[in-house]
Order: C-alpha cells, then structure tokens, then sequence
C-alpha cells in the first residue's frame, strides 16, 4: 500500500522538473513512510512512496524489467500474484523479486491493458511503456483504491491523492457547481467528478491512455453479468459461497507484517473474523463507538462479545461527542474530498489506534451492497408491487405519509419507487432529498441548468452490465460501482491511509463479486430478509443473536442531536453565520429554513444539514 504521482508532458514532450515531482511525492508521505523511489524520463516523471507490507526488501519502486521497457508506480495489493507468477514463469518471464507489482509489469509485457483483466485485488496504478512512449493510468474494478487526475494543455499530473495535484498548482481550482450538486444530493462526488474544476478521478473499472500526443479514458472493466443459467438449489448456492469465502480470505491474509481486524457487533465482520480463524486465532480486533450511555444503539459490548467467541483479542475505542465535533474539521481536511457520513469520525479514530499494533487491517464492507443489506434494497425488490397499485389507491397512501413528520426515507422512498423509468427511479432513490429541494438550497443563477441530472450520464456506461438482470441486480451495479467505492471506501482508504495502515475488504474480492452478481434477486432479498444467502453463511460461525442483530447507521443519533443541540454551537453555527463560505454558492435562507424545520420536528433533514457543515469545513480547510 503506498502512494503514486507524476506528470507527462504528452504534447510538448518538454522535459519534466524533478524537484515538482518530489514536491507531490512529499504530500503522500503519510501513505508511504517506508520508502521513496523516483523514475525520470524526458517529459515523463514517476513519484512513488512506499508502506512495505509483501517482500519488504525487494518491493522498491518505481520497478521495471530487465530491459528496463515497461515502469511501475502501483498502490494496493494483488492477491492472486502467486498463480499469476506461476503462468507468467510458463511464458518464459523471469522474475527478480517476491513482490506483487512485478506480475503486473511482466503481465502487461504478455497481455497489453488486458493485465487488469487477469488481477485479483485493489490498485491505481501508472504503467509507463518506454518502447512506445505510452503512459496508462488505471483504477481497480471495485474503486478500492483511486487516481486523481488533471489534464491541462498537453500535460497530465496525476496522484493517489488530490493534494499531490494541488501541490504544484499556482492556485486551488474553482469549486464546480455541478459536482457539488452532485455531493448534496448524495453525500459523496461520483466519479469522474471531484469538486475542483478541472481535476477528476477514475471511475472504477477504467484507465486514461496518454499516447500520440492525445489521450482518452476508457473503461476496461467490462463485466455483464448475467444470471446463473442453471438455476441453483439453496444448499448449493450456500455451499458454494462459502468456499469461495475461504478462498477470498486466505488470499487476503497474505502478508510480511502484523495484521487485524476492524471489528462491529454486525454479522459482517463478525462472519469475517469466523473465517480468518480457519487460517489463525487470537487475531487483533478493534472497534470504536460512543458508549451506551452517548448512543443506545452502540456496538462496543456487542463487538467484544463477537471477539470472545473467536478468542480474539479485543481493543474498544470509545469517543465522545466532544471529540466527534472537536476532529470534524480535521478529518474532513484529510478525506481531500467532502464526505458526508457520520462514520468518518469513528473510521478515522479507530484506524489510529490499530496503527499502533498492526500495519494491516481487514474490514467487513461489502456484503450489504452485495446481497441487499439496506431498507433500499427491500423497497427496490418490491417496487414492482407498489408501481403496479392502482394510482388512486398510491395516491392515498403517498398523501397520508406525506403527512407524518419526520419519516423523510419513507416520503421518498414511496415518491422514487412509483417512477416509472428505472435510472430515473435509482436516482431518486440513492438521492438524500428531491432535487427540487436540492436545486433550491443554491443562489439564483449558481447552478448549470440539469446539474442533477448529471449523474445519469455518468452512469450511461454502465447501462450494458444492467442488461439481463432483475430490478435489485440492476440497482446493485449502480452502488458497487459507484456509490461504494467513492464513498464508503474512498473515506476507509483516506482515513487508514493518514495513520499508514492498510485495508483490505475481503468481501469484495473478484471472486466473490462476479459470484453475487449472478445470483437472483431471490437469493438476497427473500420473505422480506435482506442478505438472506450471505447470513446462511454466517450461520455456519455466528449464534443467532448476531444473526439477529439489527443493521444501525454508525453516528446518526449522535449528529441528529447536534442540530438539536450541539456542544459547542459549531455545527448549527456554521449554518447560521452568513460569513460561512458556503453563501458564495447557496441561499442562507434556503439553508436556515431546513434547520428551523429540522428542530421543529417537521422533518428530519439531518443528513443534508451534515452535508453543509461537512461542505463548509472542506471550504475553511482549503482557505
């Protein structure tokens, strides 16, 4: 796990400045502290910095061949390195180190670009080919781990993490409207997008190809899966999942250094450390909450249960609201990006204290957006049924809950689940509010006309791998696509990243993700249980209690309050200063009237509130 950089002069071929590229390279320290390595070429420059976890002696990069043709700078692990070698080996590549990155050079010598195709794990990745003066850019298929981009008359700077661009710019870009439409609607910024005008990121799945003088983004993901074509009996379908489990996790504890496990009371995880206890015992577990006394719903007791039926060795981190305020701005500066979620301030203090015992660690995320772990996915697999009432009779019920106060997932949820065209219908339902209401928070003139709508280009290319597949199946591409990994993974890798400890999230292996997607909708959402193949896995290494356990939003109590009645008037305050940065952009009246209604009882819009105080940090932060 490390961090990349560079630049190409692709047009000019100018030659480029070394002490720029040890400049980015000096804003990933945090991500490498082990090692650095620089590759200088003409008009091109590799930075690299290093966290050694696989063949710590000889992973040095920038790494080549032999003939020193094709160069490396690669963040992330690849877990099926071992068989690769071996086939590689077959072709007759030789081979100097243990490491991971160089199946990737010998396997882009054999295949080209289709090397992606053939990895097993999580990377961004630039991939220099001196025999034909090519540069490629790529992001893993899951957007595990991501790059950062910037394309500006002929040269391309690139890097694991914004700062690294924003390091050699003269000054910060712009802040684009359309993104941060984007980021209110959804709590995150979809790739390609970030919120600086003119930087993107990769979407999982593609790689930049800079060559000829001229450059192109294309995917090379191209996965359409499609249902099993025989269909599966339930005891077969579970047999099989859970060898393919053991196979993901055996792959996944590889490692030269200590590792552990971040730890909930949830199934998940909980499934996890049951199957890394095939492969060893007493791991190291780690958890984090708030007490039961801050949060009636808090995970540390059920978490250290879990750890005591594993004999795992157990360590709570336990935070207070004062310190959830007191690190906001902080960690919002770390994530680069603005991220909305109540998990951010406990990801990043439990991260901390695991850096202090293990350089790894494993993470439970992946099964809900698999297998249907959300109230979402309940609504989406039966939608159908509520699209197929008679209109007068939906009218009746939409008018009656329209009414209850406070029960804005529901408003929505019976307002997305009735339209009729499906990306229309998904983008409402991922949406935390109705883009009216969005638009409306914005300065008259501020917003480009179809700024919402916006994300239904992006996800344009993934319509093909939606053919062929049932209501929920089609909704999944969406949020293994997109919404996981530019939000919830994308906080998880910054936040681990700042204390140099690597996650892995065994649960979305390729293996198990091409698996998922074949399966039938029944096979996940059934007689109203969601992930219902996932948890007759789990029962084969969880009591039933954990089982039962009801799914909670980390935090949402705690950040509901705070517009209630926060500690130390920051939350609510920056929404009521009208020298909050965020009026460049929105209407203070907008904005005041959410926060009334919200105290009022009115409605509960405590999660587009936090996504404005999390906007307005991100704003100071990049003062």
């Amino acid at each position: 796990m490390c961090g990349i950089c560079g630049q190409y002069n692709f047009k000019d071929q100018q030659p480029v400045t070394p002490a720029k590229i040890k400049d980015m390279a000096k804003t990933l320290i945090p991500r490498g502290p082990d090692d650095e390595g620089y590759f200088f070429s003409g008009p091109l420059g590799l930075g690299f910095r290093r966290l050694s976890i696989i063949d710590i002696e000889g992973g040095h990069q920038p790494m080549s061949d032999q003939e020193e043709s094709v160069w490396v700078v690669f963040n992330g692990e690849i877990y099926n390195f071992p068989e690769l070698r071996r086939e590689l080996e077959g072709f007759g590549h030789t081979f100097r180190t243990r490491c991971d990155t160089e199946v990737i050079i010998h396997g882009y010598k054999q295949w080209g670009s289709e090397v992606f195709n053939h990895l097993n794990g999580m990377f961004g990745l630039a991939i220099w080919d001196d025999r034909y003066k090519r540069l490629i850019l790529a992001r893993d298929a899951m957007g595990i781990k991501l790059v950062y981009y910037r394309v500006d008359s002929g040269t391309v700077l690139f890097g694991s993490e914004l700062r690294a661009i924003l390091a050699v710019l003269p000054q910060r870009p712009e802040v684009d409207m359309t993104a941060l439409n984007l980021f209110l609607r959804y709590r995150y910024t979809p790739s390609p997008m970030t919120l600086y005008k003119g930087i993107q990121k990769l979407a999982p799945g593609t790689m930049a190809v800079f060559e000829n003088e001229s450059w192109r983004v294309e995917r090379w993901n191209r996965a359409k899966p499609q249902h099993f074509s025989l269909a599966k009996s339930d005891s077969e379908a579970r047999e099989e999942l859970l060898d393919i489990y053991k196979r993901a996790l055996k792959r996944h504890l590889i490692s030269d250094v200590p590792l552990g496990l971040l730890l909930s009371g949830g199934m998940d995880s909980g499934l996890l450390l049951g199957l890394m206890n095939l492969y060893g015992d007493a791991w190291p577990t780690y958890t984090v909450g708030y007490g039961k006394s801050a949060y009636k719903d808090d995970e540390l007791s059920e978490a250290s249960e879990t750890a005591h039926i594993f004999s795992a060795k157990n360590v709570s981190v336990k935070l207070s609201r004062e310190s959830f305020e007191q690190s906001l701005s902080r960690i919002v500066s770390i994530l680069e990006e603005p991220i909305a979620s109540s998990s951010i301030v406990p990801m990043y203090f439990v991260c901390e204290r695991a850096r202090q015992d293990v350089k790894v660690v494993l993470m439970g995320q992946g099964p809900d957006e698999l297998f249907g772990g959300y109230n979402r996915h309940l609504g989406i697999h039966y939608g159908g049924y509520w699209r197929n009432l008679p209109s007068w009779m939906r009218n009746c019920i939409e008018s009656g809950i329209n009414h209850l106060p406070r029960n804005e997932t529901l408003k929505r949820g019976v307002y997305s689940l009735g339209i009729e065209g499906r990306m229309q219908r998904y983008q409402n339902v991922f949406s935390i509010m109705p883009g009216s209401n969005v638009d409306s928070l914005f300065r008259a003139g501020a917003l480009p006309e179809g700024a919402g709508d916006s994300i239904c280009e992006i996800w344009k290319d993934l319509e093909p791998e939606m053919d062929g597949l049932d209501e929920l199946g089609g909704f999944q591409v969406l949020e293994i696509r997109s919404s996981l990994p530019d939000e919830l993974l994308m906080y998880a890798d910054k936040l681990s990243m700042a204390h140099s400890l690597e996650v892995r999230v065994p649960f979305l292996d390729r293996e198990i993700v091409e698996y998922a997607e074949r399966l039938p909708a029944s096979f996940k959402v059934r007689y109203g249980q969601r992930k219902w193949l996932h948890r007759k896995v789990g029962e084969d290494f969880l009591p039933e209690t954990i089982l039962r356990r009801k799914k909670r939003g980390f935090g949402v109590n705690v950040v509901d309050e705070w517009f209630h009645n926060s500690l130390s008037n920051n939350m609510d305050g920056h929404l009521l200063d009208s020298n909050s940065l965020m009026f460049q952009f929105l209407n203070p009246e907008s904005v005041r009237h959410l926060l009334e209604e919200h105290r009022s009882g009115k409605s509960d819009n405590h999660k587009m509130l936090f996504s404005l105080v999390v906007f307005e940090e991100w704003l100071r932060s990049n003062q």
